[in-house]
């Protein structure tokens, strides 16, 4: 049985939240991005007219982006500030 490489724990507790955060925060980007594309479908109405290459071009603006982000952020900070009360 071939033994396991020597892997320093400090190095994988640092790596571990970096990367949650990050896969949380794109998480809370997708649902974000995936709600506009629905709003496109169902709220405007122009959606099934116009097609999915405009509603995509619609949404996908750096406006859209910093708002999510941000949003994404706050989201972030708010449920690990709940996580460690909880």
């Amino acid at each position: 049985m071939p033994e396991k490489p020597f892997s320093d724990p400090k190095k994988t507790q640092k790596l571990a939240p970096f990367w949650r955060a990050l896969i949380e925060v794109g998480f809370i980007i997708f649902l974000y991005y995936s709600n506009l594309l629905m709003g496109e479908y169902e709220g405007s109405g122009q959606g099934p007219i116009r097609g999915l290459g405009w509603a995509l071009q619609d949404i996908f603006t750096a406006t859209n982006f910093a708002i999510a982000l941000v949003t994404a952020l706050v989201g972030y900070v708010v449920i690990e500030v709940l996580r460690k009360r909880l």
